[in-house]
């Protein structure tokens, strides 16, 4: 796919809002009951960009990251700051955090992925971006060391071992990753006079599959 291997700056992500988006058909039958379906199997998030604005210097910098882009043409990196980490906030991350996988003893390849759980349920998202210098991995306890043991494709997510994790151990790793996006609009528009009373340009950012 056409993608820019660039984050949009953080600082401007920083106080943006946004969050997943799920699809589900609804269907109110005769006696009253619903049927209820979803043809997406993973959640896609949406953001606006706009109240990240705080100068106008900040909406030049977007004005060139948008260009750059060529609007909706390019995807690119996305910092969501309130889902960007293998661990809670409150804790470092660790080469355990996620279970990637289990060994099989002939397997060297595994895909980033995180859980949401609760209670009884879970989901399981790929994290396909990867955030450089933040991905640590661990087999059957033991953390491992990259170039040694294994390496990292930060396009793709995709781990690659050295050497096949033996059969029933886990597969473990922590992270820090972004978002695939792209604009959601073809136009930015932006006023002075309007920015500097207060107002700020609307600016929709939406995750792309990869």
């Amino acid at each position: 796919m056409q993608f820019h291997e660039v984050r949009f700056p953080a600082t401007l992500s920083f106080g943006s809002v946004g969050g997943p988006e799920r699809r589900t058909d609804v269907v109110t039958i005769s006696n009253g009951f619903e049927e209820r379906n979803s043809p997406w199997a993973h959640s896609r998030r949406r953001y606006d960009a706009g109240l990240g604005m705080r100068s106008l210097d900040d909406v030049e910098t977007l004005i060139a990251f948008f260009e750059a882009r060529f609007g909706q043409l390019y995807a690119f990196r996305w910092k969501d700051w309130s889902d960007y980490r293998s661990a809670k906030p409150s804790a470092d991350i660790s080469a355990f955090d996620q279970v990637i996988g289990t060994g099989d003893g002939t397997q060297t390849e595994f895909t980033l992925i995180k859980a949401y759980q609760s209670g009884t349920y879970s989901y399981v998202r790929p994290i396909s971006k990867p955030v450089i210098g933040t991905v640590v991995v661990g087999v059957n306890g033991a953390a491992l060391v990259e170039g040694e043991d294994y390496s990292i494709e930060h396009e793709t997510g995709v781990i690659t071992f050295v050497t096949a994790p033996d059969a029933g151990v886990e597969v473990t790793a922590g992270f820090e990753f972004d978002v695939p996006v792209r604009f959601d609009t073809d136009r930015i528009q932006t006023s002075i006079a309007s920015f500097q009373a207060g107002e700020v340009p609307n600016v929709p950012i939406v995750e792309v599959r990869i």
